[in-house]
Formats: C-alpha cells, sequence, structure tokens
C-alpha cells in the first residue's frame, strides 16, 4: 500500500489518500484516528483519476518529471493572456496570517476565499479587494508582495502551532490595508507546546491543520506535513525509528 496523495484540511479534516492494486482508498484524520503504519521504500505516487491509481517505478519521490503537474499561475504576476479559463472569473486578494505574526498575500476566486485559506491553515485572514479576473488580481498581489511576501513555507507554520498570532502585528496590518472583512480560524489542537516536525504514519490524531497533522506517540506530540509522506509503501505496524522525544514525555 503507498500514500499517493493527501487532502488538506477543508470543511473536513484532513486525509491520505492510499493505494493498493489500482485502487484508491482514503484515510480521514479525524481527531482520535489510531494510525499504526511504518514507512518503507519510496518512490514517485504515480496518478491518481478518481478511485483509480495508476503507478510509476521511478526512484524519484513524491512524483518524477512525467507525473509532477505544474499549475500555470504559480508565478504568474500578471503579465500573461489569461491562459486558463479561471482567469476570467472573479477573484479575491487577501492576506493570511501565521501564528505569531508571519504573513503572506494571495489571491483566489472569490467563491474559494474560505476554501483556500483552511486549504493553507490560516490563522487570520484579511480580504483586502475583489476584482474582476485573475490577471488584476495577480497584479495587486505582485504589488503587494514586495512588502509581504507571497509565500510561507509548512516549517514556519508548524513552528507556531502552538501561539496564536499577535494581536497588535494584525491590528497594525488591518490599519495599514484596510480589508473588506477579516476572519479567524480555530482548528482545535489546543498544544501546550510545540509539536517536534517528523515524518512518520505512526500516533494518535490529535487534529489536522491545512496540510499538517498533528499526532500524539508516546507522550510525545509531532507534527506531519502530509505532503511529505507521499510516496512512501506503507507497512503495517507502528515505525521501529528512533524518534525525538519532547521533554513532556519525561514528565
Amino acid at each position: 500500500m503507498q500514500v499517493v496523495g493527501y487532502r488538506p484540511r477543508v470543511e473536513d479534516h484532513a486525509a491520505l489518500l492510499l493505494a493498493s492494486d489500482g485502487a484508491v482508498t482514503v484515510e480521514r484524520l479525524t481527531p482520535g484516528t489510531a494510525l499504526s503504519y511504518g514507512l518503507g521504500d519510496r518512490r514517485c505516487a504515480g496518478a491518481v483519476d478518481g478511485d483509480r491509481h495508476y503507478g510509476c517505478d521511478d526512484p524519484d519521490a513524491p512524483y518524477c518529471p512525467e507525473h509532477t503537474s505544474r499549475w500555470p499561475c504559480a508565478r504568474c504576476t500578471g503579465d500573461c493572456d489569461k491562459p486558463i479559463d479561471a482567469c476570467d472569473e472573479e477573484h479575491a486578494v487577501y492576506l493570511a496570517a501565521f501564528a505569531p505574526d508571519t504573513v503572506k498575500v494571495g489571491v483566489t476566486r472569490s467563491w474559494r476565499l474560505e476554501t483556500r485559506l483552511r486549504e493553507q491553515g490560516a490563522d487570520r485572514a484579511a480580504h483586502l479587494r475583489t476584482v474582476a479576473d485573475g490577471r488584476i488580481a495577480r497584479q495587486v498581489e505582485a504589488d503587494i508582495a514586495t512588502e509581504l511576501g507571497d509565500r510561507v513555507r509548512v516549517p514556519t507554520k508548524i513552528a507556531g502551532l502552538d501561539e496564536r498570532v499577535d494581536d497588535a502585528f494584525w491590528s497594525d496590518l488591518c490599519a495599514e490595508y484596510d480589508p473588506l472583512s477579516t476572519r479567524e480560524f480555530d482548528y482545535g489542537l489546543a498544544l501546550p507546546e510545540r509539536p517536534i516536525a517528523e515524518t512518520l504514519a505512526t500516533g494518535t490524531v490529535r487534529g489536522t491543520k491545512g496540510r499538517v497533522a498533528v499526532l500524539d506517540n508516546n507522550g510525545s506530540t509531532y507534527a506531519v506535513d502530509l505532503r511529505d509522506l507521499v510516496g512512501y509503501e506503507l507497512t503495517d505496524g507502528d515505525t521501529d525509528r528512533d524518534l525525538q522525544s519532547s521533554l513532556g514525555a519525561f514528565g
């Protein structure tokens, strides 16, 4: 059985997509779910089409060049001819904040705003503008990104999992950019200390935030970037690797 994809937390909790003999099943990561998988070899995750999986033996992981998809808008700054149909839809420009004081600007189709923020695991968000199409949105985004940036790496998000967004930091941002509306998200993790970043599929799910799953294992709490699991073969039974333990595990 191989991990061939994941679903970030949106309305429901995150999930792993698992494939065996060409069939895809979903392992939902709801709180209280017990995972008991070891990690075997890792290779390209191939392709998923609905509930069917098309395997690939290439050793490149999580995807080989043939199975790496490239979203045409990923680095767009609005200097384009709107190459995809979605470019003509109404777009929202937003700020997404991550505890304690990291922020990025982003754009998405207006009807996906809440979904996009949850996919990223944002703690707070500000809807700055609504514009007619994706090209205008990317131009606005590129201008704001020179000051705030347009990416936040997962390790930065994990580093703030046990914290809240700094109120003064957020108030200053909102005063400067005068948003149309703001949002605040609670993922129910209630972490007393920062979890340890690890790649494992063993433990009890405490909760999920975007594409990060938080697992309790032997008195320690771990944060797992689900993308880091893609491509691994899963074996039955807990991991046999030595894991770093939190100080709380020795209390």
